[in-house]
């Protein structure tokens, strides 16, 4: 059968634009479109692929699942799902593990069982959920409602009701909204789609410390910035702070769909049989998978090398903006690298995406006005160094444009 571009416009929804380029194969952080031509991958699957492209212990750890077990249903569990779980429970505050398929369906069960626990816990008036404007949250209808970007929420009839928003990284903001009939606060530890924010430690421990004042339970999505992205395992290990309930996805699966929402025993206790469910949730190819993924980040070395290669990105953007002046600011913390266009190029962070595809380099954007860079945690350097290159290109045409 013949695969083109022109075959997405016939058989797809029409919810995505995807490029005309469409990559047939990956080995690392390079990539090959049908006709060969070759990508270096700073997207990374929006932050997904954090060992790469066919990592040898995921493709391992899949093709021997694939010999065993498919899946059950969460009429039974399966032996992978518990193992995974455990590593998740030994390497995080968390006692209890639901497993989901995507970041979405993870935090759709955290605010879930946190309207649950204060209804149950103190009364049926403790709804306002808090979360973030320029937070993302995901795509149901309830995490979008959460997620403080209207445009993504608009359009779709009456929201679910009792969310607000405050501003990130300002504490007085968030202090006027919350009150006892506060039940959660969502947060990301570091906004991904709203512009790669990075919070100050003092933002975090004032969050933390009045949701504590409130009997509010404070939920972190760490669906973006979790499994080793920001160079801690999940990055609330890094900021002073311990959440109530967490959320994992995107890179859990190294590229395999899984979703997790962790918590603690007396929290999880308000999900009983019957109160939420998911058909797909803890698939044993999934969680082998996450497994591999799982043992593969959790080493100094993995964890230390974030951390390394994010000082090569710096590094790298910083000289091309010496060179071309197109950069206000570098944010970001990790891999999760985001480089802010400045007040002559606002509004063209897309246009320097596609310019960089142009060149054989995959990036993202965040937002209308900053790129966005979420490589795999081990892309070796000389594949960074040869991006840049590629980036440099791209900037100069931009410029000359």
């Amino acid at each position: 059968m013949q695969v083109s571009r022109s075959l997405f416009d016939e058989v797809m929804v029409p919810n995505y634009a995807p490029s005309a380029v469409i990559p047939a194969k990956g080995l690392g952080s390079r990539v090959w479109d049908q006709n060969g031509r070759e990508f270096i991958d700073f997207a990374g699957g929006i932050a997904v692929n954090c060992l790469g492209h066919c990592h040898p212990a995921l493709v391992g750890a899949l093709k021997e699942q694939a010999d065993k077990l498919w899946h059950l249903s969460n009429v039974m569990t399966n032996e992978p799902a518990l193992i995974l779980a455990q590593k998740l429970v030994n390497a995080t505050f968390a006692e209890k593990v639901y497993f989901a398929n995507s970041g979405a369906e993870a935090n759709e069960a955290a605010l879930k069982l946190a309207r649950r626990w204060a209804k149950n816990e103190v009364g049926e008036h403790k709804t306002q959920i808090i979360a973030f404007k320029q937070g993302f949250h995901g795509r149901t209808f309830f995490t979008v409602t959460v997620g403080g970007q209207p445009a993504y929420s608009d359009g779709f009839g009456p929201k679910p009701a009792d969310i607000v928003h405050a501003e990130y990284n300002n504490l007085a903001s968030f202090e006027a909204l919350i009150s006892d009939n506060t039940c959660a606060v969502m947060l990301e530890p570091l906004q991904g789609e709203g512009g790669i924010i990075t919070p100050t430690k003092e933002f975090i421990q004032g969050v933390a410390a009045l949701c504590k004042k409130h009997n509010a339970l404070m939920i972190f999505d760490e669906v973006q910035s979790g499994v080793g992205r920001t160079g801690e395992l999940y990055a609330y290990m890094g900021l002073g702070v311990v959440p109530d309930i967490l959320t994992t996805a995107k890179a859990l699966g190294g590229g395999f769909p899984i979703g997790a929402m962790l918590t603690t025993t007396a929290i999880a206790k308000h999900l009983v049989v019957g109160t939420h469910g998911s058909t797909y949730g803890g698939n044993p190819l999934a969680c082998a998978v996450g497994i591999a993924a799982f043992d593969t980040v959790n080493t100094p070395e993995v964890l230390n090398g974030v951390k390394q290669r994010e000082q090569l990105f710096r590094e790298g953007l910083t000289a091309i903006n010496a060179k071309y002046d197109v950069f206000s600011e570098i944010r970001g913390q990790g891999l999760l690298i985001g480089a802010a266009l400045n007040d002559k190029y606002q509004g063209k962070a897309r246009d320097f995406m596609l310019a960089a595809a142009d060149e054989g380099l995959m990036m993202l954007v965040a937002g209308y006005s900053v790129i966005r860079m979420t490589p795999s945690l081990i892309i070796p350097e000389a594949d960074i160094a040869e991006g840049f290159k590629r980036l440099e290109k791209a900037v100069a045409k931009m410029v000359q444009a």
